[in-house]
């Protein structure tokens, strides 16, 4: 009996450690190339966007909401730097900035409709979604912007997007005397490490985690549930932007159509999060685990040149196991 507890435990803590252990064994052999640095630099360059938006959505599951406005989010902020800078010919600290400011305002929407007008969360961020997809469209009349476009005006943009801006989405740093490591890679490492130490090492970290867990019981020791749930959207909406801003900066336009699979990226990494080290809920570190198992997955797929019909369908498998080890084992080791 004892060995069998022994060995479920084991599996629920360290099985979806030793399925990513297993998937870089195989695509190390299989994939010709895989197990090299401008793979993994590639991997770690393919996941940061989608991980930073991953981290914002862990914390509105870890108030027991949800966010599916972050893709739409992520796109406007796109779009938003690029008219900044081409259109409005701002420089690219301002293009930052009010993208930042935008993706907070964003975040408040969602959580003064959810909090106060008491819309159930994904009802209000899908129609928060909707929203913005269309609000995006309406200054160049549903075209991408970039330099010498013609406007819906007659005129012609003359902006251009900025050393300074474009460095953020594509300058690399010196490694062993290449330039292997991209900014946007730092970006992604440094949102994890203040996500991980706002939500595990702060009051308000932990008072967020009471309200996911028995918000009544939060509300009725003195925790102000409105405030942090607010908070929670906030800071999904202000990741989301960051994410936004990255993806604008590697492409060099503001292409609409670019923030279509960020999504259901984001949410699986999130989601994969609850299976790592078998935490069962929301937490920083799984993400970002969860994020960077996906990139592996993906980029893997890729080398051994598998149809990319099957990448979502493989995705969705993974997100599956992930599931079951999180939930159907963990509640079967507590009967």
């Amino acid at each position: 009996m004892e060995s069998k507890f022994n060995a479920r435990y084991l599996a629920i803590r360290y099985g979806f450690l030793a399925l990513l252990a297993g998937l870089l064994i195989f695509f190390s052999i299989f994939a010709n190339g895989f197990a090299g640095p401008r793979s993994a630099v590639f991997i770690f360059q393919s996941v940061a966007i989608t991980g930073i938006l991953a981290l914002g959505v862990t914390c509105t599951l870890v108030v027991d909401g949800f966010d599916l406005s972050i893709g739409s989010v992520a796109t406007s902020s796109l779009m938003l730097s690029a008219y900044m800078l081409v259109i409005l010919e701002q420089n690219a600290f301002v293009a930052v900035v009010v993208c930042l400011i935008m993706g907070a305002f964003v975040g408040f929407l969602n959580g003064i409709l959810i909090v106060r007008m008491k819309v159930p969360d994904l009802l209000a961020t899908l129609g928060m979604m909707f929203l913005l997809i269309g609000l995006q469209r309406v200054p160049t009349e549903g075209r991408s912007i970039s330099t010498g476009m013609r406007l819906p005006s007659g005129e012609v943009a003359e902006g251009v997007f900025s050393t300074s801006f474009l460095w953020i989405g594509r300058h690399r740093f010196d490694f062993f005397l290449e330039k292997l490591i991209p900014v946007s890679v730092l970006i992604f490492l440094g949102v994890a490490f203040l996500v991980w130490l706002f939500l595990e090492l702060t009051r308000h970290g932990r008072l967020m985690y009471a309200i996911g867990s028995n918000e009544r019981a939060a509300s009725l020791a003195g925790t102000n549930v409105n405030f942090y749930k607010i908070l929670a959207y906030m800071i999904s909406g202000v990741t989301a932007s960051i994410g936004g801003i990255l993806l604008s900066a590697r492409l060099g336009r503001g292409d609409i159509a670019s923030g279509n699979n960020l999504l259901l990226d984001s949410v699986a990494a999130a989601l994969i999060g609850f299976a790592v080290l078998g935490a069962a809920k929301p937490n920083a570190l799984g993400t970002a685990i969860g994020a960077l198992f996906v990139g592996v997955l993906l980029q893997g797929l890729t080398m051994m040149n598998a149809p990319y019909y099957t990448q979502d369908f493989v995705k969705g498998g993974v997100l599956v196991i992930a599931l079951v080890f999180t939930f159907a084992l963990t509640a079967r080791s507590h009967k």
